[in-house]
């Protein structure tokens, strides 16, 4: 008897639960092509990592503008050409310096306002990331994303039309980013719990860390849109990329499966572990047909496996996870796995939670400063305009999305997730304090060590979010409990947004005293960072000793 099933199937099958564009394209295919076979599986884990990947780039997209914009809501107008509107009636052009900008932010605490408006958005972010998580493990995550991407979208807009109808309420501008940062939180809970269903274990550091990229894409595309119309309309900075986000929340609407029972795909999503296969509803999960080498293979498991052999004669009555768990020599614990998602108190009480979350609260911190202030910071300390510094700021982004990819490669390869992050903050620290001193000496210092910046600041922070994450909310400890990951998503993101939100306002607060005590913020931020997974770093320093490749359970 084959134990095997094939995961091709004619594309025309029928998906009753399926969201209206998958249903409306195997239809077409089935007219068009009916005899068109294809690797289901295959299929809808590329359209899914392809629709999370553009869904996060969009939330990224959105949260870039302002960060851009600052640099024109409030500047030295002196050489700033007058538009031949401004004088009317023959009068005299503006002799002061601050002419050009935009109430509110026009005063001598303009640096002050601006920081209150990243920290609006920053702390409802962190304080909604929360409740946002407790939400998605109980919805729809179709809709709850196409929710979230349509109001984000929607907020993005209003700021930007505050130019077109004059508006200047400073209550205004900080009622739209903290309704903007609200919405923006059913993104990552959403995504990663998403892709946490479609993938297994294996290789995760690598595909979470190519995936991850889509955060660097997002603020590089968000930068270059917003950069283009900084200086002749900054008001549309902010509504085309909030029309896209729109868009793109329209089209997770029609095409994103966010579960792989909708599509019947559910016994093929599995991990290979340990030279077991999980089995589920009475089948061994795989991607390929049904050949007699299969077979062979499946037969070959059982001679090598002894678990295997002692479970064959209730292969296909009983719902069985067979892993390295699963003892050799006695009974099976045949209690059913519990399927309640779990509260914030279970969460915290898987190991690691705890110290991940505290290390991202300060290594967000780093990252979110850069994410909010590096524009400006460049055309304060070069001789850059506001578009050109824009533009090069993108190369911390290129850099943050090879530090992702590398991040979760030697996680991969080593096992050791924390002394990866570890490693590359211990680095992080002194490339900061290098660029402080030395990268405005030229162009070419500048785009080197801000992209070196970028690759060590970003690694930890992509690795803790994705990889780690995904591996915490899936503990050992839960017993196969699968509604615990937007969980422990959210709470880790979350805590990282809290470090996020007090970051870009520190710097708003101390940069008018001088960069450099900036700089110093982030180094101290790097440090601590580093300090708090010590712990689990002699942990998993202990364990390679005894057990080599053994990941973090």
């Amino acid at each position: 008897m084959r134990i095997f099933r094939s995961s091709r199937r004619i594309m025309s099958t029928s998906y009753p639960d399926a969201p209206l564009g998958i249903r409306l394209v195997t239809a077409l295919c089935g007219k068009i092509c009916p005899r068109w076979q294809i690797n289901r599986l295959l299929w809808f884990k590329c359209s899914v990592l392809t629709l999370t990947y553009l869904a996060y780039m969009c939330y990224h997209m959105t949260r870039k503008p302002l960060s851009v914009v600052k640099s024109v809501l409030h500047r030295n107008c002196t050489g700033v050409q007058i538009p031949p509107e401004f004088i009317h009636n023959g009068g005299e052009p503006p002799n002061d310096s601050t002419w050009c900008d935009y109430a509110p932010f026009d005063g001598s605490d303009s640096a002050a306002l601006l920081g209150t408006l990243d920290s609006s958005f920053l702390f409802s972010y962190a304080i909604a990331m929360f409740f946002s998580g407790f939400i998605a493990e109980r919805v729809s995550l179709r809709y709850f994303l196409t929710f979230g991407m349509l109001f984000s979208g929607i907020f993005c807009y209003l700021f930007g039309i505050a130019k077109v109808y004059d508006i200047h309420s400073m209550m205004y501008f900080v009622f739209v980013q903290a309704m903007a940062g609200v919405f923006q939180t059913t993104g990552w809970p959403g995504v990663v719990t998403i892709v946490g269903r479609w993938f297994g274990k294996s290789k995760r550091g690598l595909i979470f860390g190519i995936w991850n990229s889509h955060t660097s894409i997002g603020n590089i595309l968000g930068t270059l849109i917003a950069g283009y119309y900084v200086e002749k309309d900054w008001a549309m900075s902010f509504v085309v990329p909030g029309f896209v986000m729109g868009v793109f929340g329209f089209i997770m609407f029609l095409f994103l499966v966010d579960r792989p029972e909708i599509v019947d795909c559910h016994e093929k999503v599995g991990d290979r572990r340990g030279g077991y296969r999980r089995i589920d509803d009475g089948r061994v999960g795989d991607s390929g047909g049904t050949s007699d080498a299969e077979e062979s293979v499946g037969t070959n498991s059982e001679q090598e496996n002894p678990s295997l052999r002692s479970l064959r004669g209730s292969f296909y009555s009983n719902i069985i996870d067979v892993n390295e768990r699963t003892p050799i020599i006695g009974s099976i614990n045949r209690t059913p796995v519990p399927d309640n998602a779990i509260g914030f108190g279970g969460a915290l009480r898987i190991p690691g939670v705890v110290e991940f979350s505290m290390c991202l609260f300060f290594s967000k911190l780093v990252s979110y400063t850069f994410l909010f202030w590096l524009p400006l910071y460049i055309q304060s300390s070069t001789t850059l305009g506001a578009e050109l510094s824009a533009d090069l700021s993108t190369l911390f982004d290129i850099g943050g999305i090879v530090g992702a990819i590398a991040a979760g490669l030697i996680s991969d390869y080593s096992g050791m997730s924390a002394t990866t992050c570890t490693g590359m903050l211990a680095l992080a620290a002194p490339a900061l304090l290098i660029y402080q001193q030395w990268g405005a000496l030229s162009l070419s210092f500048n785009i080197c060590l801000l992209f070196v910046a970028g690759v060590l600041v970003n690694g930890p922070y992509a690795l803790i979010t994705t990889s780690v994450s995904a591996e915490l909310g899936q503990h050992s400890s839960l017993n196969g409990n699968g509604k615990a990951l937007a969980t422990v998503t959210a709470i880790i993101d979350g805590t990282g947004s809290i470090g996020a939100a007090v970051g870009p306002l520190i710097a708003g607060l101390i940069s008018s005293s001088g960069w450099e005590n900036v700089f110093y913020m982030l180094i101290v931020s790097d440090i601590l960072a580093l300090l708090l997974l010590l712990r689990l770093v002699s942990k998993e320093i202990s364990r390679r000793s005894r057990r080599r490749n053994v990941r973090i359970e």
